[in-house]
């Protein structure tokens, strides 16, 4: 049960979802996943909207049902909350310190290596599973069009409740829960696939600088881009794969590199 003042977001079969064109998928998949995945619950939760957050909301002029973004900082142990405000902005509105992932700085390359991934991902409906064993949990989409093109393996990597992990990004519950109440929030006003930016710190001249001698240096240069395209914008620019590069354009041009490239998730 909610607290008073909470919005408890309600179960699938009754939450407003649009209608018509613009239908999203309603029933999540129950993921048969192992790892970070997890089993079948009787009752459906999909999340609590907390009432400090619905006043950050408020402050920084956002409508409750407006876009989001996540964006997860290994070398802050943070995961942070972006949602588009009234004059189409992308602005930071909650960061929730994460309680622990596995691995260390550094993409996944591979099944079994306990790296969690980092790169340019987006969570759709059907990736939410309220069936999981770690409370909730929802899939990172790895691996993407980038990671296929070098042959990565693995799958199942999540960001879940139960404050552990294998290869994923683990919340604390209370955390996971307002989380989930954001994306359906999100997915109810209309918006189709949550982009997911996963990097190894702040990306900055100065840390990039300080790693320089990491052989992911190349990489987080990369990445560096895409943050940067974010930041001159403030919005999320499109994403596309082309000869195993990540390549980014504006939000609403046409997709990077034209037709010979492939859109990142």
């Amino acid at each position: 049960m909610p607290l008073p003042g909470e919005v408890q977001v309600e179960s699938v079969m009754r939450f407003p979802f649009p209608r018509g064109p613009r239908l999203l998928p309603l029933v999540f998949a129950v993921l048969a996943l192992a790892g970070c995945a997890g089993d079948l619950a009787e009752h459906v939760n999909i999340g609590t909207v907390y009432p400090d957050t619905m006043a950050l909301m408020a402050a920084k002029d956002m409508d409750r049902g407006a876009p989001i973004m996540i964006r997860i900082t290994k070398e802050d142990s943070t995961l942070e909350v972006l949602k588009e405000d009234r004059q189409g902005r992308y602005r930071p509105l909650k960061t929730y310190s994460i309680c622990r992932f596995s691995g260390g700085l550094g993409p996944k390359k591979a099944e079994g290596d306990h790296q969690a991934p980092e790169g340019f991902y987006t969570v759709a409906p059907n990736q939410m599973n309220p069936h999981s064993r770690e409370y909730l949990s929802f899939n990172t989409g790895y691996p993407n069009a980038f990671d296929r093109s070098f042959g990565r393996t693995g799958d199942s990597l999540m960001v879940h409740g139960g404050c552990r992990s294998v290869g994923c990004y683990a919340m604390t519950n209370a955390q996971i829960e307002e989380i989930y109440g954001l994306a359906h929030e999100a997915f109810a006003g209309g918006q189709t696939a949550i982009p997911l930016e996963a990097f190894p710190f702040r990306m900055t001249e100065a840390n990039l600088d300080r790693h320089r001698d990491d052989p992911n240096a190349p990489f987080w240069a990369m990445l560096k881009t895409g943050s940067d395209a974010f930041t001159a914008a403030a919005r999320p620019p499109q994403v596309a794969v082309c000869d195993h590069r990540y390549v980014f354009a504006p939000d609403g041009a046409p997709r990077p590199g034209g037709q010979s490239c492939t859109a990142a998730s």
